[in-house]
């Protein structure tokens, strides 16, 4: 049998359990999940230490890992392989290098301590040194488990309902699995560009699904963990430094090229506009408006001469050209504080271009050809994965994906009510999406799919327009419906903690529409008290009294003891601390939040 505990970033202790006999360790860097190798190493250092590398590509273009092994029990050979042909002994280099360790003795147990380096042999010897002391390995589970109760203790919920608290922690835990640190404890790592860096005052990331996270992960950590933030906000620049423009989806040191959108952008503008400090901001501002228009980028050429991308020239250029919309609105925001008047005004201007896809007469974002006119013939249901309008997506989910200006939206629509009737008919829209679907869009209620990003927000957007009951009573659903304690547990791909992110905002009782800087717009609290522990021994505690299964609808609310009739709170008065009080109850009070004075602003 064999056991593994991480304790810290870079490394970890196992522990083999063996049969009496022969005591035998396989150490293949032929086999990957995902991957293929392409150079190998494997070396016998000293009686109790192995050394060795594995460079492979995959998703990430490449990935390169080094490591040493250390074992507390005597080494007797270790026989190496050309993938399944015997090589010699001690050491061998190739591209499918496999080693047979035997141990002195035959022992029961064996112990190994493993450290990884990005950067060398070395670099993961130190990596050891530093992090992984002992041997003792039930003292090293016991340090994991410590360390994982202090990052889940971020919040503490108050709930009778077991099942409930499981789906929460678990969903933390998920949070917290992405973005991976990716550095020495010296502050090396392996650029985009293959050459070594060094963080000095601030610790690299990779593992950033970008188009997912910045949805709500991103938003949620500058609430529960808002230390993070500057050293993902630095990881994101040298990754700009290392390849000319900002990360799409960064992997291990590669960049993966996945996805829509330019979503480093959005979640740069959020840190800044909340007055995240830890990077420097002209430094950013420079890498964002470059990322923005840097003509190799997917689409962006087209958005600078036409303002809109033609779907009839790109693949998904209705979903990329929105996704851009977004992050070009958090650039103007942030040009806007930042003084930059000009800036503000071309990508105030930018932010707005998902009007270019509004055909009014029909009432939904429509494709639209090179030569300026619509689609033709044009079904909102019809989803083709990889070669269509839409990434991962249909008209009917794009037609919501306004996420930085609901009210642009709901003035394109006609107003209120009828904004409210078309989001009202989405939940109930059904429709053939054809044999080319994308496999990603799960998790549906009508036509809004909870399985994939691009409708997050989309039951958040009823208090845009009055009416902010209709969103407690899809959230409650939602949560009720695809979220469970089996080992299935998200309805779609838990996509590096976005699924699970949403369900914990949404949990707490708001959830931020828009990615830059968006207010926390109010859905239907689910415990009765939740205390979230914030920078410099502050607490906000959220408690909703009269709650349960059935009272799903704010009555009423107090921020501090004073009445609170919007239907949105801000992040700062979040982050100063405090009390909102929720009054819950069984029928929707229509009037909470319904006058324009309380309803939530992208401005």
């Amino acid at each position: 049998g064999s056991e593994m505990c991480i304790r810290d970033r870079r490394g970890a202790i196992h522990r083999y359990t063996y049969p009496e006999g022969e005591s035998h360790l396989l150490v293949n860097l032929k086999e990957g999940n995902g991957d293929r190798a392409y150079d190998t190493y494997l070396k016998k250092v000293d009686d109790n230490t192995v050394e060795g590398y594995r460079f492979s590509k995959g998703w990430s273009p490449q990935h390169k890992v080094f490591f040493v092994m250390k074992f507390e029990q005597p080494i007797q050979s270790l026989q190496v392989f050309n993938d399944d042909t015997p090589a010699g002994n001690d050491e061998l280099t190739g591209e499918s290098v496999k080693g047979v360790l035997t141990f002195k003795d035959a022992p029961k147990e064996v112990k190994c301590k493993i450290a990884i380096s990005s950067v060398s042999c070395a670099n993961a010897q130190a990596n050891m040194n530093a992090e992984l002391a002992g041997w003792d390995f039930d003292q090293v589970c016991q340090q994991a488990k410590e360390k994982w109760n202090d990052q889940l203790a971020c919040v503490d919920i108050n709930t009778n309902d077991e099942r409930a608290k499981k789906i929460f922690y678990t969903s933390m835990f998920h949070a917290f699995i992405a973005p991976t640190l990716y550095c020495d404890v010296n502050g090396e790592f392996r650029g985009h560009d293959d050459k070594v860096y060094k963080a000095d005052s601030w610790k690299n990331y990779s593992t950033f699904s970008l188009w997912d996270t910045y949805r709500t992960l991103n938003p949620l950590f500058t609430i529960i963990k808002p230390q993070y933030v500057p050293d993902f906000v630095n990881s994101m620049l040298s990754i700009y430094d290392q390849q000319g423009k900002l990360p799409i989806w960064p992997l291990v040191g590669g960049e993966t090229e996945c996805m829509p959108g330019y979503s480093a952008i959005p979640i740069i503008a959020d840190a800044y506009l909340k007055g995240i400090k830890g990077f420097d901001a002209e430094r950013a501002f420079k890498a964002m408006t470059s990322s923005a228009t840097y003509d190799k980028q997917k689409g962006v050429p087209f958005v600078m001469e036409k303002g809109y991308i033609p779907c009839d020239k790109v693949h998904e250029a209705t979903s990329i050209a929105m996704e851009y919309a977004v992050g070009d609105w958090g650039i103007a925001m942030m040009a806007k504080q930042m003084g930059k008047e000009a800036d503000y005004q071309e990508f105030f201007k930018r932010g707005h271009y998902y009007e270019q896809y509004f055909d009014k007469s029909i009432n939904f974002i429509r494709p639209k050809m090179d030569d300026g006119s619509w689609r033709t013939p044009y079904d909102p249901f019809r989803s083709v994965h990889g070669v269509g309008d839409f990434c991962e997506g249909n008209g009917w989910h794009y037609t919501f994906f306004v996420p930085q200006n609901p009210e642009g939206l709901i003035a394109l629509m006609g107003g209120d009510d009828a904004f409210n009737t078309k989001l009202d008919s989405l939940f109930v829209a059904n429709g053939d999406m054809g044999e080319g679907a994308s496999a990603d869009i799960s998790g549906l209620i009508g036509m809004y799919a909870h399985g994939n990003e691009p409708s997050h927000h989309v039951a958040y957007l009823y208090p845009y327009a009055g009416q902010q009951w209709k969103t407690a009573e899809k959230v409650r659903y939602i949560q009720d419906e695809f979220y469970t304690d089996k080992p299935e547990g998200v309805i779609g791909n838990e996509d590096c903690g976005q699924m699970s992110a949403w369900h914990i905002m949404s949990a707490l009782g708001f959830y931020q529409v828009n990615p830059s800087h968006g207010i926390l717009v109010f859905g239907s609290p689910q415990f009765n008290e939740a205390t979230i522990q914030l920078p410099e021994g502050k607490t906000f505690e959220i408690v909703a009294r009269n709650n349960s299964h059935d009272n799903i609808y704010i009555q009423s609310a107090t921020l501090n003891g004073q009445p609170y009739t919007k239907s949105y709170i801000t992040y700062e008065d979040v982050m100063k601390g405090g009390n909102l009080t929720f009054e819950m109850g069984s029928t929707p009070n229509k009037e909470f939040g319904a006058a324009p004075a309380d309803r939530p602003k992208s401005l």
